[in-house]
């Protein structure tokens, strides 16, 4: 979304966007600009995309230069089908991931907004650090809730032992147990019924597979807004000196990191809220 100011003629032009935006920012559409600096500074043909939020995120890449993008989505929307058919860029593959990972050829850029828990995240991650190391990636979700804690769609496709006891109850930056009224999935997916330790967490997956890779010149860059990207890629050159660069004002951004905690805060704080009107109104 590029800033609209206003204008002395158009006072409002900010707050209309602002009531037009989605109440909880989630979407990767957020982090458009970065995206456009992993395609100036990579030659970027075909994209994988695990989790597929809407048949315009896909479109995004093509729109940037990709001559080939696909779709992982193993349950997906009549959009979604109907934009597939209607782009001869977008490939749907209806296999989960990362199992899916294996029947595609290696692509220059992998989008990891699947399913935030640690044994998708290292699986996905472990094949592609192992069978396309030269390409770029991107994580969803790296910051709270899911960096130490996991969440699961359902039904989930893992095995017990590849799970942390869960509950229907979610997470709030309020307490550090969860809560009825914090953010739950509402049938959708469950969360992990502790947070931190071991196997637990996208950014704890992120950091286990950083410690097998025997390749020091791996970076792993985070841009602290809308639960976190992440962005993993070997830097090996001077073209990758530039996207470091490109990259710096946004990793670990002191004044995104507070205005995603300012947030998450409220937003939490609204949940509750509404929970206890809810329950006012029952009687």
């Amino acid at each position: 979304m590029t800033p609209g100011y206003g204008s002395r003629q158009d006072p409002h032009a900010q707050a209309r966007q602002a009531r037009e935006a989605p109440l909880l920012l989630d979407s990767l559409s957020a982090f458009q600009e970065i995206f456009e600096i992993l395609f100036a500074h990579r030659r970027i043909a075909d994209v994988v995309e695990v989790g597929v939020e809407s048949a315009a995120s896909s479109s995004r890449y093509t729109d940037l230069g990709a001559l080939l993008v696909h779709c992982v989505e193993p349950h997906p929307s009549a959009e979604l089908r109907r934009a597939v058919d209607e782009n001869p860029r977008l490939r749907l593959v209806e296999t989960p991931s990362p199992a899916a990972l294996a029947t595609l050829p290696a692509a220059d850029l992998y989008v990891l907004d699947g399913d935030h828990n640690h044994a998708t995240v290292r699986g996905e991650l472990g094949w592609i650090t192992a069978t396309a190391p030269d390409s770029l990636v991107v994580v969803h979700h790296v910051l709270w809730p899911c960096a130490r804690r996991d969440l699961y769609y359902q039904p989930s496709p893992l095995r017990p032992d590849e799970r942390q006891p869960d509950s229907t109850d979610g997470p709030t930056v309020w307490h550090d147990e969860l809560t009825p009224t914090g953010f739950t999935g509402l049938g959708v997916f469950t969360s992990a019924e502790r947070a931190g330790g071991e196997h637990n967490g996208v950014l704890t997956a992120v950091e286990d597979t950083l410690r097998t890779l025997t390749d020091s010149s791996w970076r792993f860059v985070v841009v602290p807004a809308v639960f976190g990207l992440g962005v993993l890629y070997r830097h090996r050159s001077a073209a990758d000196d530039r996207l470091a660069r490109a990259l710096a004002p946004y990793q670990n951004s002191r004044l995104l990191y507070a205005m995603e905690n300012n947030r998450i805060a409220l937003y939490t704080r609204l949940l509750r809220l509404q929970s206890e009107v809810d329950s006012f109104e029952a009687g």
